[in-house]
């Protein structure tokens, strides 16, 4: 085989939540100089411009798309746009997704709505987008890769997280059910598990404080965006041509310490006491 195990030249990639300027747009950034053409969603056409449009300025081949991917209709307004993206499509990326700080509570305190808010947006938009794909891809006897974001929260306990930590593992779940009704056509399904990682949205809840970081985590530091997005190239690449449904931890060696709950059994990284105080009581 003489072709680059690691490039996508020729290929269209859907990345699902582009724009947020952290994982999603690092990934973006990683594929489209692997050599796919990458379809990349985000719902605020604003974010699309202020994360991917430098990329297309840099001349990498992205086609930014502003849709909903939560809703029917933005999953098939995404799929309009890989068709016609130019190249074979072969991959999608779901990045969307996250928990916003007020979903933060007790689990006696989760409502139905918490509940049924945090798994649309992170379990049923997955599972949906990867839905649309597989079809596809089945459609046109072709084979593809699908990698998904979890969380370690999804692999371990989420305490006063519950909704979203549940939400990740399921998402887990549906990978591996995914992988293995797949499987004969081709078709690759993993996630990818990150540890704690300096991104936007993290920012909003996580301060800085190296000392904390060495005593938590393995590595001694939190992780990179590029380097959340350098296992997703791997997993949509050749190089990972026999791995199906497997989720990869991406943390450091967090999980290998899992130092990082207090006295409470609150996370050591959350910045804000008024906030830790709002979230257990």
């Amino acid at each position: 085989m003489n072709h680059d195990l690691l490039g996508l030249d020729g290929r269209v990639v859907i990345v699902a939540g582009a724009g947020g300027g952290g994982i999603g747009t690092a990934t973006t950034a990683l594929i489209a100089r692997a050599g796919a053409t990458v379809v990349a969603v985000s719902r605020r056409r604003e974010n699309l411009d202020e994360h991917v449009g430098p990329l297309a300025d840099e001349g990498l081949p992205v086609v930014p798309v502003p849709a909903d991917v939560s809703t029917a209709d933005g999953v098939a307004e995404v799929m309009e746009h890989a068709a016609k993206a130019g190249g074979d499509l072969h991959g999608l990326v779901n990045v969307a997704g996250g928990a916003a700080p007020a979903t933060w509570m007790p689990a006696t305190r989760v409502t139905r709505d918490d509940w049924r808010a945090l798994f649309h947006q992170n379990l049923e938009t997955m599972f949906f987008m990867s839905q649309a794909v597989a079809a596809e891809l089945k459609a046109r006897g072709r084979p593809g890769s699908i990698v998904s974001l979890s969380s370690i929260s999804g692999m371990n306990t989420a305490p006063f997280h519950i909704a979203y930590g549940t939400a990740k593992a399921a998402l887990v779940a549906a990978t591996r059910t995914m992988a293995v009704e797949l499987a004969l056509d081709g078709i690759r399904v993993n996630a990818v598990a990150p540890g704690v990682t300096e991104t936007p949205a993290s920012g909003t809840y996580v301060d800085e404080d190296p000392e904390r970081d060495r005593r938590a985590i393995a590595m001694g530091r939190r992780g990179r965006p590029e380097e959340q997005a350098g296992a997703v190239l791997f997993l949509l690449s050749d190089l990972s041509s026999y791995i199906t449904g497997q989720t990869l931890l991406v943390d450091g060696g967090l999980n290998l310490k899992w130092t990082h709950l207090g006295a409470d059994n609150t996370s050591l990284f959350l910045k804000d006491e008024g906030f830790r105080d709002a979230i257990t009581h």
